[in-house]
């Protein structure tokens, strides 16, 4: 019998994601499996060169003096507050439009989180309503440096030297990224970092870091990654178990070198995206004067957002939401008791702000459909 010939179908378009990292692999795979394999045959996984290596060069590339790695940016945050003594019923400033894990650390510690405001424009703390939130509690300012651009350190670190207040940036998503000229990580007391999959500088697993220009505070927190040990078996104060492996230092270590590259080709992106989406009520991102945007993710605002996800999805393209439940409304903290009706923009952008496919190797061809297909919504 005769087959018959298959009718012709429409080619299929290829998925576009808002993030990969198997393109970045299949790039570089040999040097990080020679990386991995270096570790192995050295017979040291825990806390040995490679971890000691990546703390000195990351210190050195955010202006810092010291680096503690630790298992995840959660960890940084926590460790980081446990290092300034923080106790039960004291108060940390921060957002309430961020990742859970920025509040999941001030909770840890037994500390209460006390949320301020956004800015509509550029999804970041607004500084002008950080002092009416200070208390006689209010210990500790994390200013969270969102979707990779940072905050207002001109008066936040004026608020915090006028109240006696201590600062933490929250640098998860900032790695590369600057203010004044100077780099995310270097305004902060302490400064914590994610090392995530898909940060700007990400490894294949978990991982974290604690900056610091203090060798006080950096004895502390070293000592708090592991147990509060200063030596084997013997703890001098409370810690918990927070260690980044060799084998994820070996590979930050490697993606440390093309950190600034790979910064400049999310900029490219951006600047297309900035330049060719024409979507009426589509409203794109702002670079804030004297910073240096590094665009971990690239957010845009839409009112109909469901409607023009679901359009994007049909058309292969799928994008992410950062973040669509502001931590006051979540179950999990409503014990806070904490209405947010003071948190107007916070409230409005969770219902409109989605991020586009954005990844250094995004390539031209996929980058011009996404504009083409939101262009013809």
């Amino acid at each position: 019998m005769k087959l018959k010939k298959e009718p012709k179908l429409k080619k299929k378009l290829p998925k576009i994601f808002v993030w990969t990292y198997l393109d970045e692999y299949k790039k570089n795979k040999s040097i990080i499996l020679k990386s991995i394999d270096k570790v192995f045959k050295s017979g040291n996984l825990i806390l040995s060169n490679e971890v000691s290596n990546f703390e000195n060069e990351f210190s050195k590339f955010t202006q810092n003096k010291f680096g503690v790695g630790v298992n995840s940016g959660t960890d940084a945050l926590q460790i980081a507050l446990m290092s300034l003594d923080i106790k039960r019923g004291d108060e940390i400033i921060t957002v309430s439009n961020t990742a859970v894990p920025t509040v999941s650390a001030i909770v840890s510690c037994g500390a209460k989180p006390v949320f301020v405001d956004i800015n509509e424009k550029d999804f970041l703390i607004n500084s002008d309503l950080i002092e009416k939130k200070i208390t006689k509690k209010t210990k500790i300012i994390i200013p969270v440096n969102l979707y990779g651009q940072s905050a207002d350190y001109g008066k936040i670190k004026k608020i915090a030297k006028r109240n006696n207040l201590k600062i933490i940036e929250d640098c998860a998503q900032s790695a590369g990224a600057l203010y004044h000229g100077k780099p995310s990580g270097s305004f902060g007391d302490l400064s914590a970092f994610s090392f995530y999959p898909t940060k700007n500088l990400g490894t294949y697993g978990d991982g974290g870091m604690i900056v610091t220009k203090n060798k006080k505070l950096y004895t502390l927190c070293k000592k708090l990654r592991k147990y509060g040990m200063s030596k084997l078996y013997y703890s001098d104060k409370h810690g918990i178990n927070s260690r980044l492996d060799e084998i994820h230092a070996s590979i930050l270590n490697f993606k440390l070198k093309k950190l600034n590259s790979d910064i400049r080709k999310r900029r490219r992106i951006a600047k297309i995206y900035n330049e060719n989406l024409k979507l009426d009520d589509l409203i794109l991102p702002i670079e804030n004067r004297h910073n240096y945007h590094s665009y971990y993710v690239y957010v845009v605002r839409f009112k109909k957002r469901e409607k023009l996800m679901n359009y994007l999805k049909k058309n292969q393209i799928f994008c992410n939401i950062s973040y669509p439940f502001p931590i006051h409304s979540m179950k999990g903290y409503k014990y806070l008791n904490i209405n947010g009706n003071d948190l107007k923009n916070t409230n409005l952008l969770s219902k409109q702000i989605f991020s586009l496919p954005m990844y250094p190797e995004l390539s031209d061809s996929k980058l011009e459909r996404v504009i083409n297909v939101i262009n013809k919504f």
